[in-house]
Formats: C-alpha cells, structure tokens, sequence
C-alpha cells in the first residue's frame, strides 16, 4: 500500500497567494518539467491523443483544427505576458465554444452530435501537448511553464468563468437562486478510450442558463469541469475554484458518473482515496489531503434536500438515497460496510460514493461550505448519475464505433434528469 502526506491549502482566508496555491503552482511546474526536454514529454494522457478514436472524435467535431491554430498563436508570441494573453484567450474561448456546441449556438460542425462532451477533453489535450512542447524565442523556465499550463487548465474548463449575473436580481428585478453545478472529464479511457463522461456534458449543457425551478421560481446555473488526477485535487484546484462562489450561491452539487442504471443522492463522503488509478495511471492510497488535517473530520455529509429528491418525477432513471459507507470501526483494524452509515469514531475507508475522486470532490466541497460556516444555510452534495452505456452491439472498444444512437439518447436523457433534479433541489432552498 502506498501511503503519501501531504498538506494544501488554506480552505478559507484571504492570505493573497494561499497554501494552496503555492502547492497548486509546485505541481504546474512539476508538469512544466525541470528542462526543456522534459517539458517536451508528452503526459500519459496527452500520448492517448494518438489513438484512432480521439482523432475520429475531434475531426468529427470540428475540433480537429485547436490545437494546430493554437500553436501557431503560441509561436507568435514574444514575451511571456503574450504568451499568457494567449493561453487566457484561447484557452477561454474552447470552453466558450464546447459550450456553445452543447447548447445549439453556432455552426454545426462534423457529425457528433451537439450534447457530446469529448471533443473538449482531446482538443485540452492537444492544447497542453502543443504548449508543454512549444518552443517560445525568449527564456521560459521550467515554472513559468508550469504556470501557462496551469492557465490553460483554468480557462478550458470554465473554472474561472463561473461568475453569476447581478447582485440577486434578474433584469427585470426579480429574485433568482444561484447554482453551481461541477463535472468531470472522461476516466478509465485505457478501458475504452472512446469513453464519454455525462457530468461533463451536463456541464457544458447547463452552463449560463436560466432553470425554471419546481416551485415556479428562477435559478441560474455556472459550471465548471474538473480533471479526474489525483495532483490537481491535492493541489487545490477544488478549492480554489469554489471558495469564492460557494457563499454566493443558493444550492451547489457535484457531479460524477456512477453506478449502472441508477442515479444517487451520496449522504456522506469519506475522507480517503482508495488508490485506483487516474487518467495518468497514478494511484493513490492515503487519507484525503487538504489543510488543517489536525481538524480534519473523516465524513462530512450532504445538505441537498434528498428526501424531496428521490420523491420527485425527475427522469427514466431511479433516484436513491445513498446511505452506505465502508469503515474501520473505532477502536477495530478491518474495514467494515455500513449501510446506515459511520459510526462515531471510525475511520473512513469509502463515503457512499466510494473512494475515488467522484467522493473526493464531495468531500472537499462540503468540507469547504462547513469551514465557511455555511452548512446550516447552504444546501450542498453529490449526484452520481448512471453509467453512460453504448448500444447493444457496440460496447466492445476493439470493434465499436465512437457513438451510436442510443449513446447519445443515454446521454440526453441523463442530461435532462440532473436538471430535473436541480429544479427540485433549488426550489427546496
């Protein structure tokens, strides 16, 4: 078993460059690499870019061509400030494009359809792979490098867009609720690399639009996607991302994909990483590291409304409310499933949902709305939606196409039924 320490971040405060920020920009100049050869190697999910199914699902996208434009912006560049200019706009205008793309604004470009969220996860590869191989006419180092990708990283996905309209108000006055909704990219992709992750593309279909909520009121929903590694996770990205926009929102839930056929409302998260690997083939088994781990509570539980949730007519898939946990028990040394949840005292070992980063994101949210002292005020939690299923014929990798129509029917209708469930869980705040 491999056991790592580590410590991130300031999860609340106002420090101008926090804890986790500085560990944030240690692991961005780690990837950067420690001379220029190193930056020039391509990551382990960047070298998947070269398999046929990535190519297919870019070039009938029409993000068969970001990366290649990218670059030659990047080699334009004769400083570091433009370099960045670049990498903040371009990086900005694919997520503005995916999202775009998934809300039916634009042109129609290739033959994927609008709703599929993977063409922006190989055109961020691409983009990283150009940048960490790029080389620029003036003096780079290793950790400004670090810091472009880390930018780049930002933009693409929404991260540093997620900014509500308003100080509570509609154009016309009225009141509205504030949501902030989180995805992932695809993961398992030495599986099956054509793999779609459907919180990710119910971020891109909600992001910036306006929800009718159950109770006839009006919400407006911002999203970002976040990297399924467990690096980034330690070195804040979650934090950083939600701390400014937890105490203005109204309702917040992460987003992952889950078990088969069925969606679940996770009561509690647990405070460990259970070691599967990440899209870089790196694994992980240790105590969740954040800040503070002298306080740091093994569980913390949601605050979404799941009564009313699992109640609802919200889609074709059931909704439960998932209670089960694994523990140490306290003062005992193997791991023991509960179904009603932790006991007091133990040790967590797997929250309802599991020990991977799907839990890990619920935890650290939560854990930052309760060290924002928002738990009594903010509803707050995860969905785990179902697992994104090919068509019968078409779910072995080896012989199957990149969609078919009852993968992207799969898809839509998990996409509508996390909005239903917003709508319910909004009008409950």
């Amino acid at each position: 078993m491999l056991v790592v320490t580590a410590v991130v971040g300031t999860m609340a405060g106002t420090a101008p460059v926090s804890a986790d920020e500085r560990a944030t920009r240690a692991v961005e100049g780690a990837r950067g690499g420690s001379s220029a050869a190193a930056a020039a190697e391509a990551t382990v999910e960047e070298r998947r870019l070269d398999r046929p199914a990535p190519r297919e699902i870019l070039r009938r996208s029409g993000f068969d061509s970001v990366a290649d434009r990218f670059a030659v912006a990047l080699r334009s560049a004769d400083s570091y400030a433009e370099a960045r200019r670049v990498v903040d706009r371009q990086g900005s205008a694919l997520w503005r494009r995916a999202v775009d793309r998934a809300q039916g604004r634009g042109p129609v470009r290739g033959d994927l359809s609008r709703d599929d969220d993977r063409p922006l996860y190989w055109a961020r590869l691409g983009m990283t792979r150009e940048l960490r191989s790029w080389e620029p006419r003036f003096a780079l180092s290793a950790e400004a490098r670090g810091r472009l990708l880390g930018e780049l990283e930002r933009t693409s996905r929404g991260q540093d867009t997620m900014d509500f309209p308003g100080a509570g108000r509609t154009a016309g006055g009225r009141g509205f609720k504030r949501v902030v909704l989180t995805g992932f990219d695809p993961f398992t992709l030495d599986r099956d690399v054509r793999i779609s992750n459907p919180s990710g593309a119910t971020a891109l279909a909600l992001d910036g639009t306006w929800l009718r909520t159950a109770d006839g009121g009006l919400a407006r929903i911002e999203t970002a996607v976040f990297p399924v590694r467990w690096a980034d996770f330690a070195a804040g990205t979650v934090e950083r991302t939600l701390r400014p926009r937890l105490p203005e929102a109204d309702l917040f839930t992460t987003v992952s994909q889950g078990r088969v056929g069925r969606f679940d409302i996770e009561r509690t998260n647990g405070a460990w990483r259970g070691g599967f690997p990440d899209n870089e083939n790196v694994s992980r088994t240790e105590t969740v590291p954040v800040a503070g781990p002298a306080a740091q509570p093994q569980w913390t539980s949601t605050t979404l409304p799941y009564q009313a949730v699992v109640a609802a007519e919200t889609g074709r898939f059931p909704v439960y409310d998932n209670t089960s946990v694994t523990e140490i028990p306290e003062g005992g040394t193997e791991p023991v499933v509960r179904p009603d949840g932790p006991t007091p005292g133990s040790t967590a070992r797997a929250g309802g949902g599991g020990s991977y980063l799907s839990n890990e994101i619920a935890y650290r949210a939560t854990l930052l709305r309760d060290r924002l002292g928002l738990h009594g005020t903010l509803p707050g939690g995860h969905v785990h939606t179902p697992v994104l299923a090919f068509g019968a014929g078409n779910a072995d990798p080896a012989t199957g196409t990149v969609t078919d129509p009852e993968f992207v029917r799969n898809r839509l209708d998990i996409i509508a039924q996390v909005r239903a469930i917003v709508a319910v869980a909004a009008a409950r705040r």
